[in-house]
C-alpha cells in the first residue's frame, strides 16, 4: 500500500437535506459527518422524506447558517429563519427503509415549505439521540453514525474527477457543470489521476489537536440529482448520460458511480479547513 499527498480544495455543508449547500470555511468533525450536516428534512404528511429526485425546485432554496439561526431563501418566498436551539414536537421520519426519532419544526416552516412546493409538507430536525448506523456490510466493524444522509456520513470528491466529467461534458456540446450538483462535503484537490479517490483506503489531515481520519467505504451510486442546475431547479440527462459511458462500477451492481462515501474513524470534535494537507492511502496491504 502507498501513501499520497492530498489537500482540502473546499468543504461543504448541506443543513436541509435536498436543499442546496453552503461552502464553509471550517467543518467541525462529529458523530454523524459534520455538524448540521442534514440535520433537517422535508417530509410528506407521512414524515417520508422528500428529494430532489422528485421535487427539483428543492434545488433552489438556499440556506445560510448564522450563529444562533439557519436562513432559508426561496424564489417568491420570504425568508424562513430557524432557531439552531429549538424545535418542536416530537415525530418520526423515514430515509429510505430506516424509521428514526426526530423533531417537528413547527406550523412556521411547515407552512413556508408547503406553499413553496405545492403540496403538504413538513420540516424535522434529527433527533442527536437517534443512532442510525451506516451498512455495516460496508463499514465493517467500525458504527458509523448517519443523520438524514442517504446512507453514509460524508461524502468525497476530487477537482480531477470532476474536470474529467467536464472534459466529457463539453466534448459531447454540453455545458460543464460545478461540483455543487455532486453534493459532495470534501472535495480533494492535489491528485493528477481522475476518480484516484476511488481506490482510496482511508486519508489523514493533520488537524489542530490530532488527526482526522477518515474512511473511504463505498462508491457513492449516483442517481438523477447531479442533473438537476441548481441555477434553476430544472432537470435535464446530460451528466447521467456521461457517467453511464464509463463509470460503472462492478462494486455497486454496475451502478454509475462519482466520489465515494466515507465514514469518521478518528477525529471528533476537530475541525478541517480548506488548504489542509492529508495522507491517502492507496492499494491494497
Amino acid at each position: 500500500m502507498s501513501e499520497v499527498a492530498v489537500r482540502v480544495q473546499s468543504l461543504h455543508v448541506h443543513p436541509v437535506k435536498s436543499c442546496a449547500g453552503i461552502e464553509v470555511k471550517e467543518a467541525l468533525v462529529v458523530e454523524t459527518g459534520f455538524d448540521l450536516d442534514r440535520a433537517w428534512m422535508v417530509v410528506d404528511a407521512d414524515g417520508g422524506f422528500l428529494t430532489q429526485r422528485e421535487l427539483p425546485r428543492l434545488a433552489l432554496v438556499r440556506p445560510t447558517l448564522r450563529t444562533d439561526d439557519l436562513v432559508l431563501r426561496a424564489p417568491g418566498m420570504l425568508a424562513l429563519h430557524l432557531a439552531l436551539d429549538v424545535v418542536e414536537a416530537r415525530a418520526q421520519a423515514t430515509v429510505w427503509n430506516d424509521r428514526v426519532a426526530a423533531y417537528d419544526m413547527g406550523d412556521l416552516g411547515a407552512q413556508w415549505f408547503t406553499d413553496y412546493l405545492g403540496r403538504p409538507t413538513r420540516l424535522v430536525r434529527f433527533d442527536p439521540e437517534q443512532r442510525r448506523l451506516a451498512d455495516p456490510r460496508w463499514t465493517g466493524d467500525l458504527q458509523a453514525e448517519t443523520a438524514f444522509q442517504d446512507a453514509f456520513p460524508l461524502l468525497v470528491a476530487s477537482v480531477a474527477s470532476l474536470a474529467e466529467v467536464n472534459r466529457r461534458l463539453v466534448r459531447g456540446g454540453q455545458d460543464a457543470v460545478a461540483m455543487t450538483r455532486f453534493r459532495p462535503n470534501v472535495v480533494l484537490e492535489g491528485l493528477e489521476d481522475a476518480h484516484a479517490e476511488d481506490g482510496m483506503g482511508e486519508i489523514v489531515f493533520d488537524a489542530e489537536g490530532g488527526p482526522v481520519r477518515l474512511r473511504l467505504v463505498k462508491p457513492c451510486a449516483r442517481c438523477t440529482i447531479p442533473d438537476v442546475d441548481p441555477a434553476t431547479g430544472e432537470q435535464g440527462h446530460a451528466v447521467a448520460d456521461v457517467l453511464a459511458g464509463y463509470r460503472t462500477d462492478p462494486r455497486v451492481g454496475g451502478q454509475v458511480t462519482f466520489g465515494m462515501n466515507a465514514v469518521v474513524v478518528e477525529g471528533l470534535d476537530r475541525v478541517l479547513r480548506p488548504g489542509m494537507a492529508g495522507r491517502a492511502s492507496v492499494g491494497f496491504d
